[in-house]
């Protein structure tokens, strides 16, 4: 009983794993229709919103209202993007703004999206963060000031930088 108990648990666990690339496309176009819609959005529009938490609250899902603007952090190794390899454009889930190219993309086995460098200069901005005991730098859209992530001196060449960002406060837009 118990050998089938383990057995059942491993195939399961292989099933849950295998999942297709194009099932996790398939996955993610379903997630980003669940979302409500957001006039605020735009892939094109570089303009600065300084819009209150009210506004936010009414146009954003609750998981991405939660990182986005309460500064929450999923569990690592369970968003949508950790170890996601399509090739394209991550955008800001809140406002659309051009955040990160896949090409900049690195797996660095920490359980989040890391990339090595942004999109454009200005396509994000910095705070100091000492929560938690640590000293650490905040990454924020550059255009609506979402939490994203934070930023860390430990990732790749040429930048040596490991922006460590939350898969549901991006967008994912592949490559035609």
């Amino acid at each position: 009983m118990k050998q089938f108990f383990v057995t059942l648990v491993v195939f399961a666990l292989l099933l849950c794993s295998s999942t297709a690339p194009a099932e996790k496309i398939k996955n993610l176009k379903k997630m980003e229709k669940q979302q409500p819609s957001n006039p605020y959005y735009s892939r094109t529009d570089t303009a600065k919103l300084n819009l209150p938490d009210a506004v936010w609250k009414k146009v954003l899902s609750p998981e991405v209202y939660a990182t986005a603007r309460q500064k929450k952090t999923e569990l690592s190794f369970t968003g949508k993007f950790w170890d996601y390899t399509g090739k394209g454009t991550y955008y800001c889930a809140a406002c659309g703004n051009a955040l990160f190219r896949s090409d900049a993309k690195f797996a660095s086995t920490c359980g989040w999206p890391s990339f090595f460098e942004v999109v454009r200069k200005g396509s994000v901005t910095y705070l100091p963060d000492r929560s938690y005991g640590m000293v650490r730098n905040e990454v924020l859209c550059g255009r609506c000031g979402a939490h994203l992530g934070h930023l860390f001196d430990d990732g790749p060449p040429p930048t040596g930088k490991r922006f460590c960002m939350n898969s549901v406060v991006l967008d994912f837009v592949p490559d035609k």
